[in-house]
């Protein structure tokens, strides 16, 4: 199943309130919080072997990555809401 037939009852609310862009934004920055609260959920278990007072490098890669980009997505919306 792809996204837009997973997420079609979320992406159809969104895109009424926001137009298609931006409620196809707002529906992938809600994908990329949740992504970030699994990465942060499983990061409670997976912890480094030197440091287990914080997560392992690669969940704070995934984490980090997931961030920019949800601050990418972020930016492009806000500019085309000031644009309209």
């Amino acid at each position: 199943m792809n996204a837009f037939e997973e997420h079609q009852e979320e992406l159809e609310k969104y895109e009424q309130m926001f137009g298609k862009e931006r409620g196809r934004l707002a529906v992938s920055l809600d994908r990329i919080t949740n992504a970030l609260v699994l990465v942060g959920q499983h990061g409670v278990y997976c912890t480094s072997q030197r440091n287990p007072t914080v997560p392992a490098m690669d969940l704070r890669m995934i984490a980090q990555e997931l961030t920019h980009a949800k601050e990418l997505a972020q930016a492009v919306m806000e500019e085309m809401k000031r644009k309209s």
